[in-house]
């Protein structure tokens, strides 16, 4: 008895070695394939994002006499400009478009033109109206990021829309940017409250935009410009936006691209720390180049910056070597000319004479 129960005892433990032996070999053979699965995983979406990043966004159809477009309000209050909507209406229609307003355009919820819920709504059904050709924004201000993620994309895809607009709207161009879209930075409705004397240049480039015409800017160069010349897609927007997107699904990729931006009512400081934001999260690591727009309205901090906000950016990308061209109107300024967003453009830089920049047709 004693020896059948030793040899059982010594037939039960070689089993059980052998076992974890087996268990041990099986395991770092799956460890060993996970690394290699995600290692392949990775550099496929690298190749992908590459791809992304080279390949040339969709286009939506251009405008033509009897399209309709949908004057909708994502972010601020309308409910006092409605007589200056109605002449962006009237100016739009006068080049043969038909409008259409949001249901909630002159409506109000706190800060925002309506809730988000109804916000949402006119937007939706903006997108999903295949008789809309363009989606137009009343006016920034702040919201569009908080229907960002409410919106529904599908209808969009299969029958694309331009999107126009500036400021909070970057939200917007960031997201469809990284959707694989174009969009239009341009004018909003409420711009048709400016001096029309100083609007002259925006309604135009807007109009040749929307109707396809060629964009091209011939502008006097000055002294704090960084010559050189590039080739890229235009991407960017208003800086507040950019930072805000980081880290997001709406994040737009810098690599090969030809950085817009442009700001309003911050201190320097402010716009350092975000630029500074920028720069840590690799915008500037592969950019061709940098259009700065208007920085308007510039608040005054009780201790002073010590710098030119021309100079505060040299800064901020000193050790790169892109041409940066200044002073380009657009932003939030009455002279906001048309920019379309993710078009290669081809720009010169020059400290003296005449700098360019070129959309591709």
């Amino acid at each position: 008895m004693q020896k059948y129960g030793k040899a059982t005892k010594t037939h039960f433990f070689k089993p059980s070695k052998i076992d974890t032996f087996t268990k041990s070999i099986f395991m770092k053979m799956i460890k060993l394939l996970l690394v290699v699965f995600l290692s392949l995983f990775i550099s496929h979406n690298q190749v992908k994002a590459q791809e992304n990043t080279n390949s040339n966004l969709i286009t939506p159809p251009y405008l033509q006499k009897g399209d309709t477009i949908a004057i909708v309000a994502p972010a601020g209050i309308l409910i006092d400009r409605q007589e200056v909507i109605d002449q962006a209406k009237e100016l739009v229609e006068s080049w043969g478009l038909h409008v259409v307003y949001g249901e909630h355009l002159f409506d109000a919820a706190g800060h925002f033109s309506a809730t988000d819920e109804e916000r949402t709504e006119d937007f939706q059904k903006a997108i999903d109206n295949p008789n809309i050709k363009a989606i137009w924004s009343g006016r920034g201000g702040y919201g569009t990021v908080r229907i960002l993620d409410r919106l529904d994309f599908t209808k969009f895809r299969e029958s694309p829309k331009w999107i126009i607009g500036y400021s909070d709207i970057t939200a917007l161009h960031s997201h469809l940017n990284t959707l694989g879209y174009e969009t239009i930075h341009a004018m909003m409705g409420t711009s048709l409250g400016d001096d029309p004397e100083e609007i002259t240049a925006t309604i135009k480039t807007f109009k040749k935009a929307i109707f396809g015409e060629q964009l091209s800017y011939s502008l006097v160069s000055t002294k704090e410009n960084r010559e050189g010349s590039a080739k890229g897609q235009l991407i960017g927007g208003n800086i507040s936006l950019l930072v805000s997107m980081l880290g997001s699904k709406s994040q737009m990729n810098a690599e090969d691209k030809i950085l817009f931006i442009e700001e309003v009512g911050e201190y320097k400081y402010s716009i350092d720390r975000m630029l500074q934001s920028l720069k840590r999260a690799g915008f500037f690591e592969n950019c061709k180049g940098i259009i700065v727009g208007d920085i308007s309205k510039i608040k005054t901090n009780t201790t002073e910056w010590g710098t030119s906000i021309e100079q505060l950016i040299l800064d901020v990308v000193t050790e790169y070597d892109f041409p940066i061209l200044f002073h380009f109107p657009a932003g939030h300024e009455p002279d906001n000319r048309a920019l379309i967003f993710g078009r290669m453009v081809e720009m010169n830089v020059t400290k003296k004479g005449i700098s360019t920049l070129v959309f591709e047709k």
